[in-house]
């Protein structure tokens, strides 16, 4: 089906939601042939657009009991987005509904949108007062403002005369999705009731080998984002927080952050915070430094670290700073020690600072005994005045040995997924919060001491020493395709900082305008830069050599970039998009672009997104959609009608919520039964990654993610282990199959998956079979193409109540009989079988 096609939902409505509202208008033979409809918001701006209607103007009734048929996308996140005063008004001749409202409460931003059926919304449109005559046509049908009471509240709209059957239409829309919506809630917890009664189940898999199809080999893989503190303080394995003094208010998430945030100068009894100097700083990208003032002999500069630092008794530390002496100071010897917050030493080295220009400045700590909240110090011997820079202390043991590298716990954790391409450096963290805050890719390499920290979108500060490079490197270590996203010329729409450009309210929340189109060209061009940097030849192109001067001479083999991450789809958007996309194609022709259409699974921004890619020929879209693990049984066809001419599809960011946001067995398995249907449409899904992957405990703003962390310690989830199995067992050849089961319930057979594929240089076969039912299912697979007995049949199962936040995959038991595969699906199970020739 084609993607455009589904948007138009009224036909599939008037079939679809044979309700008891149907039969219920139909028993009423007796109705207006005409009505007044009136739109209108409520509650100070904060609903979307309701709509009333009335015989005779006196009486009101709401329509679909106060569904909101358009909302507001202008503004930041949360309660932000502001609709107030809608003007509802017809076209004359085309039928076609135009909607403008105040964006803001001061008026300052108007808004307008358009419907053909008032179901289905075009893009949004933002401008300021005056600006509404460019979106309106010149004859409308007759509205009138008014006062009415519905529903026993007071409101005030606009109003027109309208047929009746266009509210019977508007009604059955709304309670066709509140259908779907009711279907989509359903929750294990409601099992005993739903499936009261319920026995065990007897299940057939038959596999068709006449009906194989190739899909890709590249579908499961990972997305990281600077989210939940998953980088600094988290993979990066730098262990000094604030180590360069760039730390700012303007960052955000704590009170107090400043260029002394994390760090204390301590003089006998007496603390104090470091001062700070900007005098001919180590780098103009890096202003800051802090100045130690010894007088008193034991005076120390102390960093307490990312919630204290980790150390591991025996294992080396790599010290290393920046520093001089004031002018007219001698300096000399200074103590390097990590101690207790008690102050019991665990580890010393000395340094020598005498020189009045910065001098780098190396020592390794071993420590003595394990810590988890230990604090690093630097003490002078001598008096006098001394500044420090880019003061560091790095694990030995990091990931792969790499210098300047990534936590080698964490780390390993991820490439136990056996990701097939990790996403980067982030989605809204790339597109960032507003223009001024739009991650630059230049400013994330080079020297540690050049890069250009950067305020987080999610609200904290980000040294960028975990940038480009490093993530390239990590992609080589794990190998992994990189799939490096840039913004689409546009900041994140939820965006709530004014741009250096804003001189009203528009340029201060949502797009903000783009980047002004004068400025285009130079974007346009650090984008394709970024390609050079990752491809070209370390000897004949600039950024090639500055990659080969960064370490690495050999191409990291790029064949990806994302452009723009779940944007709205506005001209603005498009004009930038198209820009981007079309250099890209005409300098790098074998690189495939991934657009995006959007944050959800319908409404404007996917329409409008898709429109767009088609038309231009994008190879490829990024669909985000963070559902309830009902909304994941019940759409399992959903790329089953997906047109194969059209771009095909990254799924890069989804996950199952439930009330509260756990990471449980429930909404792991609801996963694994959706990630069966992918699979059987990896020929059109390309890619896939769960999101968010890291979150640091105490420092989370999104629930649920894959991983949770702390400075010691690592849990992993059922979620995580779906994605393990998926990533573990990939083929590049799928093997349909048809299920049968004994029992006649649609909801049940729903609830039970089953995926096979097969890895063609080896030949392995992987069953998948999902079990999201309260009872066990005795399945039997038949028709596998088996070339004489297999060598082994392994199988692994992730089972036990949906609650559960801790199971993990157990060895279980599967047999081959007479060709057959025979295996038990526990209630609550997701179950792989490896079949080896």
């Amino acid at each position: 089906m084609n993607r455009g096609i589904r948007t138009s939902l009224l036909a599939t409505i008037l079939v679809a939601a044979g309700t008891s509202l149907q039969a219920r208008t139909s028993e009423c033979l007796n109705v207006p042939d005409s009505v007044t409809l009136l739109a209108y918001a409520q509650d100070n701006g904060e609903s979307g657009l309701h709509l009333a209607w009335s015989r005779d103007s006196a009486r009101w009734f709401s329509v679909a009991d106060g569904y909101e048929y358009l909302k507001s996308d202008f503004g930041s996140w949360g309660r932000g987005k502001k609709m107030f005063a809608p003007r509802l008004m017809q076209e004359q001749g085309s039928g076609k509904w135009h909607c403008i409202w105040r964006a803001t409460a001061s008026g300052q931003v108007m808004a307008h949108a358009s419907s053909d059926d008032l179901l289905t919304w075009g893009a949004q449109s933002y401008f300021e007062p005056g600006g509404e005559k460019t979106y309106l046509p010149v004859h409308t049908c007759r509205t009138g403002q008014l006062e009415a009471t519905v529903e026993g509240k007071a409101c005030q709209g606009w109003a027109q005369r309208v047929p009746y059957s266009l509210i019977e239409n508007l009604v059955r829309y709304a309670d066709h999705k509140r259908l779907r919506q009711s279907l989509h809630d359903e929750q294990t917890a409601q099992d005993g009731t739903r499936f009261a009664g319920l026995k065990p189940l007897t299940a057939t898999l038959t596999v068709d080998t006449t009906q194989t199809k190739a899909i890709s080999n590249h579908l499961i893989g990972i997305f990281f984002e600077d989210i939940n503190y998953a980088a600094d303080g988290g993979l990066y394995a730098e262990l000094v927080q604030n180590r360069d003094f760039e730390y700012s208010p303007r960052d955000g998430s704590r009170e107090k952050w400043d260029s002394g945030y994390a760090w204390t100068v301590r003089e006998g009894e007496h603390t104090a915070a470091p001062a700070i100097g900007t005098e001919q700083p180590l780098h103009p990208n890096n202003p800051h430094y802090a100045i130690l003032q010894v007088n008193t002999p034991g005076t120390s500069l102390e960093n307490s670290g990312y919630d204290g630092i980790a150390l591991k008794q025996g294992a080396r530390y790599d010290f290393s700073c920046r520093a001089r002496t004031a002018p007219g100071n001698r300096g000399g010897k200074a103590t390097v020690s990590l101690r207790t917050p008690e102050g019991r030493l665990l580890a010393s080295a000395r340094i020598s600072i005498t020189a009045d220009e910065w001098k780098q400045l190396r020592a390794t700590l071993t420590p003595s005994e394990d810590a988890t909240r230990a604090v690093l110090c630097i003490t002078p011997n001598e008096p006098g005045s001394y500044h420090f820079d880019l003061v560091s202390l790095f694990p030995r043991d990091t990931f792969k040995g790499r210098k300047n590298g990534l936590r080698a716990d964490l780390a390993q954790v991820l490439a136990d997924l056996h990701p097939r391409f990790v996403r980067f450096p982030g989605g809204c963290v790339a597109h960032g919060d507003g223009i001024d805050n739009i991650y630059d890719w230049k400013g994330s390499i080079g020297p540690l001491e050049a890069r250009k920290p950067l305020r987080n979108l999610w609200g904290y500060h980000q040294t960028r020493g975990l940038g480009y490079h490093e993530y390239f490197l990590f992609c080589e270590d794990i190998g992994a395709e990189p799939l490096p996203v840039v913004a689409a010329g546009v900041p994140c729409q939820n965006s709530g900082t004014c741009s250096h450009h804003a001189d009203s309210e528009l340029g201060c929340n949502g797009q903000q305008g783009g980047i002004p189109q004068e400025e285009m060209p130079a974007y346009i061009q650090d984008v394709l830069d970024l390609i050079e940097y990752a491809n070209g030849d370390a000897r004949k192109t600039v950024w090639g050599r500055k990659r080969a001067e960064a370490g690495h001479p050999k191409p990291f083999g790029l064949k990806y970039i994302g452009i723009g991450n779940e944007d709205l789809i506005t001209t603005v958007f498009e004009e930038r998009f198209t820009q981007i996309y079309r250099a890209v194609r005409e300098r790098y022709p074998e690189i495939t672009v991934i657009g995006t259409v959007g944050p959800f699974y319908e409404g404007t921004d996917y329409i409008e997104g898709w429109k767009l890619a088609t038309r231009l020929g994008v190879p490829m879209v990024d669909e985000h959609y963070y559902v309830q693990p009902g909304w994941f049984i019940h759409n399992q066809d959903f790329y089953d009608r997906y047109d194969r001419s059209k771009p095909q599809v990254y799924l890069g960011e989804y996950a199952a919520h439930l009330p509260g946001r756990p990471s449980n067995l429930e909404v792991a398995l609801a996963e694994a039964l959706y990630l069966t249907a992918v699979e059987r449409n990896a020929d059109v899904v390309r890619i896939a990654s769960y999101a968010p992957l890291l979150a640091k405990e105490g420092h989370t703003q999104w629930r649920p993610d894959l991983i949770y962390f702390d400075n010691t310690s690592i849990r992993l989830t059922p979620s995580y282990y779906t994605q393990q199995l998926f990533g573990r067992h990939a083929g590049d050849l799928y093997l349909p199959s048809s299920l049968s089961t004994d029992s006649k319930r649609a909801d049940a057979n729903k609830r039970i998956g089953a995926s096979v594929v097969r890895r063609q240089d080896t030949g392995e076969l992987f069953v998948k079979l999902v079990n999201l039912l309260p009872v066990s299912v005795s399945t039997t697979v038949e028709s596998l193409p088996l070339q004489g007995t297999p060598a082994e049949v392994a199988a692994t199962v992730l089972t036990g109540k949906p609650d559960d936040t801790d199971a993990k995959p157990q060895p279980t038991t599967a047999s081959m009989d007479n060709g057959r595969l025979q295996c038990e699906l526990p209630p609550y199970s997701f179950t792989v079988v490896s079949i080896k020739p």
